[in-house]
């Protein structure tokens, strides 16, 4: 086995019945993304219309711009800690996410434990896809006003513009997974310049409209649906609704850290491009939101809608055209990369990458993501908060076995073996998952209006609002309990005492 550049170089394992290329460890010449690769990746997928509306649900519910920045950013650097210490897994062995879960859930738990993960994926995938839709939509009605009267689907709820351009947009997505890899690397380096760029135009267009950028600030507050709301009432189930919006690359960040170049390349990138694109960003969907008020007597917190106001043609082309191409960009990565391996682990040898994308497009579809998005209210608390909580169990299994049980070594051949050392359930992440899931499953129950709230207790409705912090942790620790004490029964000398100086070694390495 060779080292190079906190990297490892594994034997074939080719003959594997769990085997296939698209599961299969990176071979070193194809780990070539650099810091820049990782950096232009959080960009394109964090400049997207969600971000932008993200700070202007807070506002309304409470938060002043101040406080809703400052949330965003926490959470961020939050969620940066578990992707960063899960990126290294990907990236040290080459190995995508529904390889790596074979460690902890077993070879055919694994299995599950991504399915899990890839549901989650094909919902954002379809909630991004009708955002991308809706922006072609919007465009055409510029230039043809007669499709807004076009026949109605009673059963989609949606007239038939609005789906033929939803369907458009699906396509456009199908046809960048049926491309593979490489071309959504190259899409996500040449877009999020561009996409940098349209924002800031964006929020000199609205201080060049108002006169001054604190007076857009101010109005601001003008937003608020609800006056003197306690701060810290809404700032948890904000901030984990805020660490829950990226949790899922939190965990499936070991499909794109599996081409790093380096241990340095992704952890630097990944500092660089998400925390400050997601305040940056965020923060122009305020004070462009905020200067609507001033511009056109309400607050308009959809930039597609917003677009629709502008008399230009020109402008609004070049917006939507825009606003596509950085929908598409956090689609692809953030949604169809993870969900697409995640599927394909189901049987290897006869699902592949594409064939798991297409699959996550036809799910997507079935969700019907225009009813989940006309509830901003249901999109945080029952949407972001409830995924949020199951998927912060799995990182706190995923890394109690990686650091504090493995101490990060992996025997990558009975990763692919289904009878080997990981077996093939893995019960105690199992039951660690499960634990972890109780004390906020009333919490779920009540948002989601299958028990009336007073039948819940106050105690395990705002336990809810904590959802991912206490799943990750309580499942953390409940599977490093149950397996040392395992491990007290059958002693492995591959168990030695945690040393995380690899981290900082990292950063020596050339």
């Amino acid at each position: 086995m060779n080292y190079h550049q906190g990297r490892k170089e594994m034997e074939d394992i080719s003959a594997s019945p769990l085997y296939s290329e698209d599961l299969a460890p990176v071979a070193p010449s194809a780990r070539n993304w650099t810091t820049w690769n990782y950096t232009s990746l959080w960009i394109g997928m964090a400049v997207c219309i969600p971000t932008y509306m993200l700070a202007g649900s807070m506002i309304r519910e409470g938060m002043n711009w101040w406080q809703a920045t400052l949330t965003i950013l926490l959470g961020n650097l939050i969620v940066l800690l578990p992707m960063i210490l899960n990126a290294y897994a990907g990236a040290q062995y080459g190995l995508p996410l529904p390889v790596l879960l074979r460690a902890s859930f077993g070879t055919r738990g694994a299995v599950l434990a991504a399915l899990l993960r890839a549901l989650v994926g094909c919902g954002w995938f379809g909630i991004q896809s009708w955002i991308g839709g809706e922006a072609i939509y919007t465009l055409l009605l510029l230039i043809f006003p007669d499709l807004a009267g076009s026949p109605v689907l009673g059963f989609l709820g949606l007239n038939t513009a609005q789906a033929a351009c939803f369907l458009a947009f699906w396509l456009l997505n199908m046809w960048i997974i049926y491309r593979g890899i490489e071309t959504i690397r190259l899409l996500e380096s040449w877009t999020s310049p561009i996409l940098l760029l349209m924002g800031v135009c964006l929020l000199v267009w609205a201080v060049n409209k108002v006169g001054s950028l604190q007076v857009i600030l101010e109005a601001s507050s003008q937003m608020k649906e609800q006056e003197n709301t306690s701060f810290w009432k809404i700032f948890w189930p904000n901030l984990t609704a805020m660490v829950g919006f990226w949790a899922t690359l939190s965990l499936n960040i070991p499909d794109f850290s599996r081409y790093a170049r380096s241990q340095k390349a992704q952890i630097l990138g990944q500092a660089f491009g998400l925390p400050p694109t997601m305040v940056f960003y965020s923060f122009i969907g305020i004070a462009v939101t905020s200067a609507t008020l001033l511009i056109f007597g309400e607050a308009i917190w959809d930039p597609v809608q917003l677009l629709g106001r502008f008399s230009s043609p020109v402008v609004v082309l070049i917006s939507m055209v825009g606003l596509t191409i950085a929908t598409l960009s956090t689609n692809i990565a953030a949604n169809v990369v993870a969900s697409a391996n995640d599927i394909a682990n189901i049987a290897p040898s006869k699902i592949s990458f594409r064939l798991g994308g297409y699959i996550t497009g036809f799910i997507g579809i079935l969700i019907f993501p225009w009813k989940l998005l006309a509830d901003p209210q249901g999109f945080i608390f029952i949407w972001l908060i409830g995924y949020s909580a199951l998927l912060g169990a799995l990182a706190g299994v995923m890394i109690c076995d990686y650091y504090l049980i493995r101490k990060t070594r992996l025997n990558v051949k009975s990763l692919f073996t289904p009878n080997g050392e990981y077996g093939r359930w893995g019960q105690p992440a199992w039951i660690a998952l499960v634990v972890s899931q109780l004390p906020v499953f009333p919490g779920f129950l009540s948002e989601t209006g299958v028990i009336p709230p007073d039948m819940i207790p106050a105690f395990f409705r705002e336990l809810y609002t904590y959802g991912w912090f206490v799943t990750f942790f309580l499942a953390l620790l409940t599977y490093w309990v149950l397996k040392t004490r395992s491990l007290k029964r059958t002693v492995s000398p591959s168990f030695e005492s945690v040393n995380f100086r690899f981290l900082t070694s990292t950063f020596s390495k050339k």
